[in-house]
């Protein structure tokens, strides 16, 4: 049996140019709420989802790709194109998504994100190291810190980082119920993708995303890359008006 849609939240205050929202692997489609008022005045058509395994979608039982599911979700709610802002994990589905579907997506901003077939760091692997060992411990309260702790930068605040601890908290549950699934294998190439592109990264961020993001515009036809002297890895958390603004400009550019 298919997956249902992705969970979503789908608003317009008035009918206008659609902005996709792709949610960290980290969080879920709740991280965007300091934003999501704002993009609605703005006069934007706000699409945001939960990622299979992440707030309130479930895992599924079949292989699949992210950028499957979210393109399904797209033709569901009839959007021929849309501009995409992703943060971390789901600027993998993000790059996919505009580069297997190029047509579909018109401006592409990157927060954070990852790539496909990066080569992890050896302090990447150490932080995947050590969550697994407490996740297979069952210790979910030291793999939340550890997120809590490696993601978040020094301007977050208490609130936020009690944010993500929910945020994360219930991935790690959702996730506990999954069944073992592998990825469809798809093959594409990120030099096809022609949406305008900004990659952003953070200089408080882990090494592989200030490096994917410098990279990107070597890959990416036309791409930019802005560093945030201020920001780790979740700069729409860590400044929400700062990267509020940052969106506007670029969307309205």
């Amino acid at each position: 049996m298919p997956l249902p849609l992705l969970a979503h939240d789908h608003g317009a205050v008035r009918e206008g140019p659609v902005v996709l929202m792709l949610h960290s692997t980290v969080c879920d489609r709740r991280m965007w709420d300091p934003q999501w008022r704002i993009l609605l005045d703005a006069g934007f058509r706000l699409i945001r989802c939960d990622l299979r395994a992440f707030g309130d979608t479930p895992p599924g039982e079949e292989p699949y790709r992210d950028a499957d599911d979210v393109l399904r979700l797209l033709d569901a709610l009839d959007v021929r194109e849309t501009a995409v802002i992703a943060s971390s994990g789901g600027g993998l589905a993000g790059l996919e998504l505009a580069a297997r579907w190029p047509e579909r997506v018109t401006s592409l901003l990157l927060l954070a994100t990852a790539q496909p077939g990066w080569e992890k760091s050896e302090t990447l692997r150490e932080f995947g190291r050590r969550e697994d060992e407490f996740v297979e411990a069952g210790d979910l309260d030291a793999a939340v810190e550890l997120n809590v702790t490696t993601w978040l930068g020094p301007e977050a605040d208490g609130n936020t980082r009690a944010m993500v601890r929910m945020m994360q908290r219930r991935a790690f549950e959702v996730q506990s119920t999954a069944p073992d699934v592998d990825d469809v294998d798809v093959e594409f190439d990120l030099s096809a993708i022609k949406a305008r592109t900004l990659a952003v990264s953070g200089a408080h961020d882990l090494p592989d995303f200030r490096e994917i993001a410098a990279d990107l515009p070597q890959v990416v036809s036309g791409a930019r890359h802005l560093e945030l002297p201020w920001a780790g890895h979740l700069p729409s958390l860590e400044r929400p008006a700062d990267t509020a603004r940052l969106m506007l400009d670029f969307m309205t550019a």
